[in-house]
């Protein structure tokens, strides 16, 4: 594997540091105490082309290799993790219509997506479901040239301001996956608040009652959506939630860095002191380690090689965990400072903990790596 980046691809960072820098660093802990993301931060997003990231260029979007597409979301998430949420069920559902799509689908879709006209959502976790994803409970039924959708969904990130859905209900036993517009008559959308990281990603109940949906709006077919569809775009999931921790990780660090070296206490710098000298060692191993993980199920996604599903859950079980582990000592090197919203380690360490859950659950992984390895 060669980890060494392109020339190109070190511009394309150096542009999303840029972009990061001026555009969400300075408003993301605002983001977060207002429990939203205003439109015209997406708007600007859009503008970039990142919400169009791995849409294939004849669709209009920017075709980007998995690498740079990782890149994309470490910096944004060393922003704000809200925003990466953004491009992480974004992508999912674009990845899921390109990789399972009709023609039709991915024509009338795609292009919209690609430019931000719409935002889509990921609708799979429900009130009594979430790892166990076979056990959904909303349904489906075939009527005439529809389906009849009903149920509820619940964490659906950006689910308050999305256009599209993608919804999984089960239809004759099996799990298949739906694309479901906002104004579908049956559908309403609940905003969820008060949660305690990325709380600027907008999160939604959806209640669907007897939602008609065109039988055309199925993806990739009957009973195909939890093996095949929800499967692959859970994979790109957990690859950009894995980049993205290793973002807070590297905020993390950058953060304990400055204040450490401006701080004093007991007659010198908190940065001359041993203890904190190891916490410093940690987090550089660590995220240097993490980022080492993530290129290489990136590598193995562009190489196309099937490798890269288990490297990317262990990208995603190290990377999160490291996060979660830098977020604490970032807390703790900044004492009673990172315990207030005076500095923003206090957002990273309650959207590190959320890392933890999202797209596998640090045990869900454990079962899965240890099975892995005992094969």
């Amino acid at each position: 594997m060669n980890i060494e980046l392109t020339t190109q691809q070190k511009h394309d960072r150096e542009a999303f540091r840029a972009f990061v820098q001026e555009e969400i660093m300075p408003r993301a802990d605002q983001y977060d105490r207002e429990e939203r993301t205003p439109p015209e931060i997406i708007e600007k997003v859009a503008r970039q082309g990142y919400l169009g990231a791995i849409v294939p260029g004849e669709y209009g979007g920017g075709g980007m290799n998995m690498i740079t597409f990782g890149l994309l979301n470490e910096e944004i998430g060393r922003g704000c993790s809200s925003i990466r949420s953004l491009l992480t069920v974004h992508s999912m559902v674009e990845h899921a219509i390109v990789r399972w799509g009709s023609t039709r689908q991915k024509t009338a879709w795609l292009p919209r997506l690609a430019t931000g006209e719409i935002i889509a959502a990921f609708g799979l976790s429900e009130p009594h479901v979430g790892s166990d994803a076979s056990s959904i409970e909303t349904s489906a039924r075939p009527e005439d040239d529809a389906y009849i959708i009903s149920g509820q969904k619940r964490w659906t990130t950006y689910g308050q301001i999305a256009d599209l859905f993608l919804i999984f209900a089960q239809c004759d036993g099996k799990v298949s996956a739906f694309l479901v517009e906002r104004d579908t008559p049956g559908l309403s959308v609940e905003p969820i608040s008060g949660m305690i990281g990325t709380r600027a990603s907008m999160l939604a109940a959806l209640h669907l009652h007897d939602c008609r949906v065109r039988k055309e709006n199925l993806l990739g077919g009957r009973g195909f959506g939890l093996a095949a569809v929800a499967t692959s775009a859970l994979d790109i999931g957990r690859y950009t939630v894995a980049w993205g921790a290793v973002g807070i990780a590297q905020a993390c660090l950058e953060a304990s860095l400055q204040y450490s070296s401006e701080r004093k206490q007991f007659g010198g710098y908190l940065k001359d002191h041993q203890l904190i000298r190891q916490m410093i060692t940690r987090m550089i191993v660590n995220v240097k380690a993490a980022r080492l993980l993530c290129y290489q199920a990136g590598d193995l996604k562009d190489s196309g090689d099937p490798r890269t599903i288990m490297e990317t859950w262990i990208a995603k079980y190290f990377a999160s965990t490291t996060a979660a582990q830098a977020a604490s000592d970032a807390v703790q090197i900044h004492g009673a400072y990172g315990c207030s919203e005076a500095y923003p380690v206090q957002r990273y360490w309650r959207d590190a903990k959320v890392m933890e859950i999202i797209e596998g659950s640090t045990q869900i992984q454990e079962i899965t790596i240890a099975g892995y390895g005992y094969q």
